[in-house]
């Protein structure tokens, strides 16, 4: 699979809710390098990271440009995310559903036709000030 459509398959899973599809296109050490915050390692601490993203968060990616790089082992995405902020999360403001709209984008590294590591990048500040 091209490494572009690696990365679309990766985002149309997450914008269907379909974690059993997401997870599987990841290795099993898969390398999460978290927004402002720390590097995770494995599938097992990737699914634990979904599993509260999808408690606090409902979000849905739209306007998801893919490009890779000639030989395929790198990948990058630029997107906008609509979401609403459902459950408070550890360290945030409080939630009351309030909505949001974020551009944000990621960094892929790809071995043997999965996610290696993904690196994702939004402006905390600016969601935080559109929460609050």
């Amino acid at each position: 699979m091209a490494a572009t459509d690696l990365i679309k398959n990766y985002y149309a899973a997450f914008n269907a809710g379909d974690m059993d599809r997401f997870l599987a296109l990841l290795s099993d050490e898969v390398v999460h390098d978290i927004n402002q915050g720390e590097r995770q390692l494995g599938k097992a601490a990737f699914a634990a990271f979904m599993t509260r993203m999808n408690r606090c968060y409902r979000e849905q990616l739209s306007d998801i440009v893919v490009m890779a790089s000639s030989d395929g082992r790198r990948a990058a995405a630029e997107f906008v995310v609509h979401g609403q902020y459902q459950a408070d999360d550890e360290g945030l403001p409080p939630a009351s559903g309030q909505r949001y709209l974020l551009p944000a984008g990621a960094f892929f590294e790809i071995r043997d036709g999965k996610v290696a590591r993904v690196t994702n990048y939004y402006n905390l500040n600016d969601w935080i000030e559109q929460v609050s």
